[in-house]
This record gives structure tokens, sequence and C-alpha cells, in this order.
């Protein structure tokens, strides 16, 4: 599997993981300006945004580090606008979702409230 494909294959596992823990989703690839969202979910009354990181195992780094902070200031202006361009005045939480490919096995670990905005 090339780089492209293990991300959009871990994008895919993350989403079935998600909404079999209860979670609605409402938009997959979600672009404004450049800056992408994974994936935009509803889970209870928050609105959550979700980063998924794919690799390979054996996999030398911890992929939610690379969640930096240049990073953190993308996901939280493309959040912003997509809360603007839909009216949403629920709470919004940025979550992680690690996807390690072990062969045909797949390990998923998701970290919620992975970072706040502003910090």
């Amino acid at each position: 599997m090339d780089h492209m494909e293990i991300a959009r294959k871990g994008e895919i596992a993350a989403e079935e993981l998600l909404i079999d823990s209860g979670f609605q989703i409402l938009e997959r690839n979600w672009y404004h300006k450049h800056k992408e969202l994974d994936i935009i979910a509803i889970d209870g009354s928050e609105l959550v945004i979700i980063e998924v990181k794919s690799r390979k195992a054996p996999a030398l780094d911890n992929p939610a580090m690379s969640i930096d902070r240049k990073k953190q200031r993308n996901l939280v202006f493309a959040a912003n606008a997509y809360v603007r361009m839909n009216k949403i005045s629920s709470e919004i939480r940025f979550d992680v979702m690690w996807v390690i490919y072990h062969g045909s096995q797949v390990e998923i670990e998701h970290i919620r409230n992975a970072f706040v905005p502003g910090l």
C-alpha cells in the first residue's frame, strides 16, 4: 500500500469505528481554503473534529505527535469556518485517531480531546 492508500483506508476504518461507537458522521475530507478536516461528527451534544493519522507497522513515530501547533491552528481555522457556515452553536472537541496497519490487522487508537485550541 502506498501512503495515499494507507491514509484513505485509515479514514474509512476510523469512520467505521466512530459509527459503531454512536457518532453521527457529518462530513469526511471537508476543505476550506486548502485546510482539510478529515472527519466532522456529532458525539452526543458535541461537534467533534477528528484528525486521522495512519501508518504501516512498525510505526517509528506516534502519528498523534504530528499534530504540531501549526497543524492545530489549521484545524481550528477550518473548524471555525465550518461552524460559521453551518451556524453551529454546540461545544467543539478535537480528537485524533491513530490507525496502524500490521499486515492485515488494524490497530486503532482514539484520543479524545487531543488538544485544546488556544493553549
